[in-house]
């Protein structure tokens, strides 16, 4: 898995895009902070800009390097949580500018999955994670569903034998100005 998670941080740091397994589904991926690969998956996936995308942090240290106020009550989902969780967080810092929502705000998931924490350690940056299809398109619930065109587009293709997905997109708060917590999607 060394080799393997070499390359894809490799590809990462050279403004490339991955195709990887997650803890929900096949993710298409890019360094969260370049805006150009950013720019790479939108065009990919044919999607608008305006069309905010989730980003993937190892762990709350990471979280806190890229937000600066994480409500007390946001800790405590995260630590109760059983099943993949992205949060919406306002005003965060250090990220590519075309990754955050018109509202400044930004979807990240501190993931809870053996590949996409090594691949995050190694790397030491968030990453982007999008389903990987084209817009409108349905989610691919395998490896085997995903569109020729996604695979044609990647620089890199993370290869792990017998991989398996969740093939469920997380549930998704959204932390409010207040601080109080709004549930997107269960």
């Amino acid at each position: 898995m060394d080799s393997i998670l070499k390359k894809a941080a490799d590809t990462l740091d050279h403004s490339g895009l991955i195709l990887y397994p997650t803890d929900t589904v096949w993710g298409i991926g890019c360094d969260a902070t370049n805006p150009k690969a950013v720019s790479k998956i939108y065009a990919l996936k044919k999607r608008e800009e305006s069309k905010a995308l989730i980003c993937l942090v190892k762990d709350l240290d990471m979280l806190k390097s890229y937000i600066k106020h994480i409500p007390n009550t946001v800790f405590e989902i995260l630590k109760n949580t059983t099943k993949p969780t992205s949060i919406i967080y306002n005003n965060p810092i250090g990220i590519a500018k075309n990754l955050i929502a018109s509202d400044n705000t930004l979807a990240i998931r501190v993931v809870n999955h053996e590949f996409c924490n090594k691949l995050l350690q190694t790397f030491n940056k968030p990453i982007v994670s999008t389903s990987a299809n084209i817009s409108g398109e349905p989610t691919p619930k395998s490896f085997k569903e995903i569109h020729p065109d996604i695979l044609k587009g990647v620089d890199y293709v993370v290869n792990l034998p017998d991989e398996k997905t969740e093939a469920k997109p997380s549930s998704i708060l959204k932390v409010e100005h207040d601080g109080s917590i709004t549930v997107i999607r269960e």
